[in-house]
């Protein structure tokens, strides 16, 4: 009996010990924890037309992981061995294959970007070497659209560097609806000043070079010309020139108006230019000015009557949806309230509504909603806390819905809209295409914790959302240190009610006997857009604040070690983390800087001065929260990691953040990546495995106490026996 008794209290240790550890293996090199992809509507592609098709070049097959179909679905342009230029552009061998005749085309024998057939497929543009191009099928043969491309000075029909890393598109043409015009940019960088990065590859190395405008400096001068397909003809877009941006070119559903969107250089005022596409006359159809600044974003979208368009605006303090009319006479507020909207899933014209998605409950949260065009009747179709992701159908009768929460995997439902003249509309299941089930089997086989929510009351009067993750086997009676994970940049968000918001090294450290800690500061996103531009010519002040009020907060529980309070970061989370062990000094006792920025003159014009202006405007907004000029305050660890390549956030970041801190005689550990752009990975060469690694076994020692356990030594690979 005592014998039964004793296992009956051992087996749930016993049963708990045989929960796996989580390793660096799992995570970066077997890939332990993917979960399951469920394709959407759009996922039903040609994929088996295709492989049927056995497609072959001088009798080797080509790949078919990469292809885009004609709008008639009757031809296919297939693209191999793409390369990566930045974060958005890329080329590739690009061919036309037609699925009625068999034939496939090469287009050309180099690498092309941006290859895209026209409306009616009988045509493919695309950039070469700084030129358009207009590829004829039928007659396989090319006509130069341009001819003055050249690096470094001359860009047609495709981004520079600034447009395409801070207005987040790299294809700078457009077919008209119709294809009787092609609309495209002209980037003239000539006296753009040039940055150059040292490429270690061979005994002399490579100096690499490229048109990067840095705060305060001069833009490249954009153009906006219109190519008649049919005479060979151009005209130019008419605007105002000087100091100005494109953001965004789009055509209305009319093949001959084109919009041109054009922003100061402030990027406080917008506006829509509709212009005739035959001699590039212009007038103003929208605009809008904002006492911060105004963001860009693609839900612009010109309806099918030719009559009204739709727009995203935070004009009413939170981002909403409105409805206007091309003439200007009606201007309609759709979606409403003190929350969110982010995303327009859909427009069902036929019905007149609206489908989108908005951050409610509450700012974490996501759920779907529909409003008609009146604004007047609104129904929220998905429900609860957590975070719903959807796509529907073209005809509005059915949508796929991707739901997860921060300790739920994904699962994915299809579901019918149903409407009823009573009940209103409304969704009914129709059956579920994925569970993650093999997803949340692993899980069970390994030792992870609970996330939970929690609200920090800031020094300034608001409250902040963050998350917690204990460490497993969580002891109350214990002191556990912690790990604050943090972006921080303006209008992002990293707590969010979704799965992968804490992810597997989040759990690793749990198991290590770590608390972490994420913590949305003042200027992140989803909470109205007084919240989120607070931060508005002064980065870093707002922001660190609150990440030393949490950790002050955090260090007030019971089952906190106080001394013992990281900060981890990347890219802007990187300057937070500068910011933390500098300014922080009294709270953080050690921090992990990744590709930081360090000074905000040091980073492009775009991004740092629609938050700051210039720094001959606001020379203390950028000098008052710039790590390199606190570095004498540093009482703690710092580690700070870059890539020699990273052409977004430059090495010379980390290379002045050291020389302050010799200065000042401070002492710092440093790891550099050779020729490793901003993201710092890699597979084949194991830099992925090797970072994880390094932060990993440096946030153990530098912030581990008596209730944390080492890292278990990587497994090495066997040797061959000869």
């Amino acid at each position: 009996m005592r014998k039964l008794f004793l296992l009956a209290i051992l087996l749930p240790l016993f049963s708990i010990s045989q929960k796996k550890q989580i390793t660096l293996e799992d995570l970066y090199k077997t890939g332990t924890f993917r979960g399951e992809t469920v394709a959407g509507f759009a996922g039903e592609t040609m994929d088996s037309l295709l492989q049927a098709a056995n497609i072959k070049e001088y009798n080797n097959k080509l790949p078919l992981e990469d292809y885009t179909a004609s709008h008639d679905r009757k031809k296919v342009l297939i693209f191999t061995k793409r390369e990566r230029i930045y974060r958005h552009s890329s080329k590739a061998y690009s061919y036309v294959y037609d699925l009625s005749t068999g034939k496939l085309q090469k287009i050309d024998t180099a690498k092309l970007l941006h290859a895209g057939f026209s409306p009616d497929g009988s045509k493919v543009a695309y950039v070469k070497d700084n030129n358009l191009y207009l590829y004829d099928i039928a007659a396989n043969s090319i006509k130069a659209i341009t001819t003055d491309g050249k690096w470094n000075y001359i860009i047609n029909g495709n981004c520079d560097w600034v447009y395409e890393e801070e207005f987040s598109f790299t294809q700078a043409y457009q077919w008209s609806p119709k294809g009787n015009y092609i609309a495209y940019y002209r980037f003239d960088e000539t006296n753009v000043k040039e940055y150059n990065m040292t490429l270690y590859d061979n005994a002399y190395n490579e100096d690499y070079r490229y048109k990067y405008p840095k705060a305060g400096e001069e833009n490249s001068k954009v153009d906006i010309y219109i190519y008649h397909v049919n005479t060979g003809q151009k005209s130019k877009a008419q605007y105002e020139q000087g100091d100005i941006y494109i953001p965004r070119i789009k055509w209305t559903t009319d093949d001959n108006s084109l919009i041109v969107f054009w922003m100061n250089r402030h990027q406080d005022e917008l506006k829509l230019l509709l212009t005739n596409a035959s001699d590039g006359s212009s007038s103003v159809l929208y605009q809008e000015k904002n006492k911060y600044y105004i963001d860009i974003n693609d839900d612009w979208q010109f309806l099918k009557d030719g009559k009204h368009y739709l727009l995203t605006s935070e004009m009413s303090g939170y981002n909403h949806i409105y409805l206007y009319s091309l003439d200007g006479k009606t201007k309609t507020q759709i979606s409403k309230g003190n929350h969110e909207v982010t995303a327009i899933n859909g427009v069902d014209e036929k019905n007149k509504r609206v489908f989108y998605t908005m951050a409610y409950p509450r700012p974490m949260d996501r759920n779907l909603f529909v409003t008609d065009f009146t604004g007047k009747k609104t129904t929220q179709l998905t429900q609860g806390e957590g975070w719903h992701r959807v796509e529907l159908n073209d005809q509005f009768t059915q949508l796929i819905d991707y739901r997860s929460d921060l300790n739920t995997p994904q699962s994915v439902t299809l579901n019918s809209i149903e409407t009823d003249k009573k009940k209103g509309i409304s969704l009914k299941p129709i059956k579920p295409l994925g569970e993650n089930s093999k997803l949340k089997a692993r899980i069970e086989e390994y030792e992870t914790g609970k996330a939970e929510f929690i609200r920090i009351p800031n020094s300034k009067g608001d409250t902040l959302n963050g998350w917690m993750l204990k460490p497993a086997g969580f002891d109350p009676a214990k002191k556990y240190p912690v790990l604050f994970c943090n972006y921080g940049g303006p209008g992002s968000q990293q707590v969010s009610n979704r799965f992968g918001a804490v992810n597997f090294w989040h759990q690793m450290l749990s198991q290590k006997g770590f608390i972490v800690v994420s913590v949305d500061n003042t200027g992140t996103g989803y909470r109205g857009e007084e919240f989120k531009k607070k931060t508005y010519l002064q980065l870093g002040k707002y922001e660190i604040e609150d990440q030393i009020d949490a950790a002050k907060y955090i260090g007030t529980m019971s089952f906190v070690d106080k001394n013992n309070i990281g900060h981890w970061g990347w890219s802007y989370g990187g300057f937070m983390s500068s910011l933390a062990i500098t300014k922080g000094n009294d709270v953080f006792t050690a921090a992990v800087a990744v590709a930081p920025v360090t000074n905000w003159r040091y980073y492009d014009n775009i991004y740092t001065e629609r938050y700051m202006r210039t720094p001959q405007e606001n020379p203390g907004g950028y000098d008052d929260n710039s790590p390199v000029n606190f570095t004498d305050m540093i009482k703690g660890k710092y580690l700070i990691i870059h890539g020699t390549g990273d052409d977004n956030v430059h090495f010379q970041n980390s290379t002045q953040m050291i020389t302050a801190l010799i200065k000042s005689n401070i002492d710092f550990e440093s790891a550099y990546y050779p020729n490793k752009n901003h993201g710092i990975s890699g597979g084949t060469d194991n830099t992925t495995y090797h970072l994880w690694s390094k932060m990993t076994s440096w946030i153990l020692e530098n912030l581990g106490n008596e209730n944390t356990k080492k890292l278990s030594p990587p497994v090495k690979p066997q040797q061959k026996a000869f």
